[in-house]
């Protein structure tokens, strides 16, 4: 990773001091083919991040909180920003936002403003703005609280991608941050920077698609958790994507994993899993299964499109690629199906598991499509689960999962 380290960033990003060198980005893995070389500064991921913002934000440059795939970081990066993905991943920080929050709201959420409400999320105390969107009235309201204290810029997001009337409205809504971000930061975010930034993203997911891709193969080199743990929560930091391209060249070499060889080969699909937050995933890999695949805002849902470069309107680019995620809160939301369709078939998978955070009503209520379309169309064995972050029901949700991948084994064998 040294390239990443030799003071060739741009100007407007700090020096990456936490690219440490080797010996010391590991996490007492070495001897682990897994998180050996390029893969073990990943093991640091939040601590590595931490410390980039950190030297950011002496540098002088905004932190941009960000709390949803369809913020547009091309905008923030463009602005000088460094954008932060906030969502709680733990349950610990609940019972604080329980205090002004329901019971029954979502686990993410609440998470999430439990941490504002602690003061515990460094990234959220260091940030000169955040920006919300709004994708669910859960998350509509807790902003609202949230902005009581914080900086905040409300991005209204249409939910009618087929309408060429939202998708205006949605160009528009882009539009409006970049004149946000320039009046906050007093900064002139010109159409050149922009399509700096769509380059450096298009760069990243470029390369997180090719990892992604690997799990094609049967055995795959890597699980779904390890998987899973090669994305930052910081974007376009340069040493991650030094990191990436090593990694999958690592990857690539050692080829399949004699331990992943005759798992069951399962899709995930459903609500986001944040850093902290990966329990059902663990109970899946522990039963027996391999995630090849995550459809989810934290799997490939986000990195399949790029941005058009050199566009004769870069915000409008950028507009049309972030709108085409299919997102539960879209209606209809019939590109999930296909993208699940076509995940089903290049990774092979046996079988589909939902994962539905309690109180994720767009996710509860699409399952029934999501179930009919797995079990009737695709063939194949489907699970949903509904949990939070608490592990009281693990006992029974690695029951149910056990059952399922022992129905998929005894009709393969």
């Amino acid at each position: 990773m040294d390239k990443c380290c030799d003071g060739s960033l741009p100007e407007k990003h700090p020096p990456d001091s936490c690219c440490p060198t080797r010996p010391a980005c590991g996490s007492g893995k070495e001897n682990s083919p897994v998180h050996a070389g390029p893969l073990a500064r990943f093991d640091r991921m939040i601590e590595n991040c931490l410390a980039y913002a950190q030297q950011a934000k002496s540098a002088g440059l905004p932190i941009v909180g960000i709390l949803c795939e369809y913020t547009p970081r091309e905008v923030i990066l463009a602005a000088g920003g460094v954008p932060v993905c906030l969502c709680g991943g733990s349950a610990s920080t609940i019972p604080a936002a329980e205090e002004d929050l329901p019971a029954n709201l979502c686990p993410l959420i609440k998470s999430t403003y439990g941490y504002h409400a602690l003061g515990s999320n460094p990234f959220l105390e260091m940030a000169d703005l955040v920006v919300a969107e709004t994708t669910c009235d859960g998350k509509k309201k807790m902003y609202e609280l949230m902005a009581e204290a914080r900086p905040m810029h409300i991005l209204e997001l249409p939910q009618k991608q087929a309408d060429e009337v939202s998708r205006a409205a949605w160009g528009n809504e882009v539009a409006r941050l970049r004149e946000a971000l320039q009046e906050r930061f007093s900064c002139e975010i010109t159409n050149t920077a922009l399509e700096e930034a769509i380059r450096l993203m298009n760069h990243e997911r470029k390369l997180r698609r090719q990892l992604a891709a690997l799990m094609k193969a049967d055995p795959p080199p890597l699980d779904g958790r390890e998987l899973l743990l090669l994305k930052s929560s910081v974007s376009g930091i340069p040493c991650d994507l030094a990191a990436y391209e090593e990694a999958f060249t690592f990857l690539k070499e050692q080829g399949g994993r004699e331990d992943l060889k005759g798992k069951v080969r399962v899709l995930l699909t459903g609500v986001p899993i944040p850093h902290g937050a990966e329990r059902v995933m663990d109970l899946i890999e522990s039963s027996g299964g391999v995630v090849v695949a995550m459809e989810n805002c934290t799997g490939v849902k986000p990195i399949l499109e790029d941005v058009a470069e050199n566009s004769a309107d870069p915000i409008r680019a950028i507009a049309d690629k972030y709108y085409h995620l299919p997102c539960s809160v879209m209606t209809r939301n019939d590109d999930r199906l296909t993208l699940l369709r076509d995940l089903a078939r290049d990774y092979k998978v046996d079988c589909v598991i939902e994962l539905i955070w309690q109180a994720c009503l767009t996710y509860d209520v699409e399952s029934r499509r999501v179930r009919g379309l797995v079990e009737e169309e695709l063939g194949l064995p489907y699970l949903r689960i509904e949990t939070d972050y608490s592990p009281s029901d693990s006992a029974r949700i690695t029951v149910r999962i056990q059952a399922l991948l022992e129905m998929v084994q005894t009709h393969s064998s």
